[in-house]
């Protein structure tokens, strides 16, 4: 279950990172929107295709993660609806391990 959250959490670092990839990109466009050319226009309709489909292949990770986070969500659900006492002791050993480490500082 740690390797799946590590995962889910690396992908949703990565389709951070490409938003941000995107919307330097688009500004970027419309900062080079003046200029003149074929090789320029050219080059802008290009960025502007891959873009788009960049867009849509994050929108669809976007929601393969979100599928992957409800999925693992509703399977701790079902886990600890099944075994409650060992979610409990476990939920407590987390929190004295906490409560440990932050007492020490």
């Amino acid at each position: 279950m740690s390797n799946s959250r590590a995962s889910v959490e690396s992908q949703e670092k990565l389709v951070s990172d490409i938003k941000s990839v995107i919307s330097d990109a688009e500004e970027m466009l419309s900062a080079t929107a003046g200029q003149v050319g074929d090789q320029v226009a050219t080059l802008r309709a290009r960025v502007q295709t891959r873009l788009h489909d960049a867009k849509v292949r994050l929108g669809e990770a976007e929601a393969v993660l979100v599928a992957k986070t409800k999925a693992a969500a509703r399977a701790t659900d079902a886990y600890v609806h099944e075994s409650p006492w060992t979610s409990i002791g476990v939920a407590a050993g987390v929190g004295l391990l906490l409560g440990l480490v932050i007492g020490r500082r």
